[in-house]
């Protein structure tokens, strides 16, 4: 049995103790439990780009940013399920979000991302994205928080911790990030950008089913790890 396997296992046994530890804290959680532990925690996941802005592309393959981010988004969109989250997608497929009438379709699509997430009421925003750089040799997942979000950053650290426990080349400390997608909610909220598509080896790994898998798991364990730590702070 693969290292992998073995540590899904044990978050699920994680991810259980902590549902069950809402049981105790219903008034904290505002879940009420039926037939197996649920969080009711909704989680907005946002894949970037989309329609005629396709974000960055890969150097060797030439695929779009906006085709990965999707890719990324529906993965945790079942994983979260899997564990008990509520997962709303911003955007379930390749077309763009913004108006087809509007004079600035980059306005008009983080408008409508931002009335997405306003109307989700979510607890937290996953914003996923692809980079790239002039250099190509640089590699490694960064994550971001809006400037004076501490939910924000309490989450960044949580994800940025559990990924690099097991994904190669991801940077470990969080940085501000003055995004319009991070800076529209008051929501702890983060933006994940997953790798480089100006980097070879990487541009391919972003396109693996398994590392996708492995990628968004990892990031799920930060959210739960990020909970776990709200739970010890009330």
């Amino acid at each position: 049995m693969s290292v992998f396997v073995l540590k899904k296992k044990f978050i699920k046994i994680f991810a259980i103790c902590i549902f069950s530890f809402a049981v105790v804290l219903s008034a904290v959680f505002g879940v009420t439990l039926t037939n197996r532990p649920v969080m009711k925690k909704i989680v907005v996941i946002d894949a970037g780009h989309g329609g005629i802005d396709g974000g960055a592309s890969g150097k060797t393959t030439g695929i779009s940013e906006s085709e990965l981010n999707l890719k990324f988004a529906k993965k945790l969109e079942s994983l979260c399920s899997e564990f008990g989250f509520i997962p709303i997608l911003t955007r379930e497929n390749m077309d763009g979000l913004y108006d087809e009438t509007a004079q600035s379709k980059k306005k008009s699509e983080m408008k409508n991302r931002e009335e997405k997430i306003k109307n989700a009421n979510p607890d937290l925003v996953l914003s996923i994205h692809m980079n790239s750089f002039s250099s190509s040799s640089t590699r490694g997942a960064h994550i971001f928080y809006a400037k004076g979000n501490e939910g924000g950053k309490a989450l960044a650290t949580a994800v940025a911790d559990s990924l690099s426990t097991t994904i190669e080349y991801v940077h470990k400390t969080p940085k501000v990030g003055d995004y319009y997608i991070l800076n529209c909610t008051d929501k702890p909220a983060i933006l994940v950008e997953c790798g480089f598509l100006s980097n070879e080896q990487e541009e391919l790994l972003l396109q693996d089913d398994e590392y996708v898998g492995k990628f968004c798991y990892y990031l799920l364990c930060g959210v739960l790890k990020f909970y776990a730590y709200q739970n010890k702070s009330n």
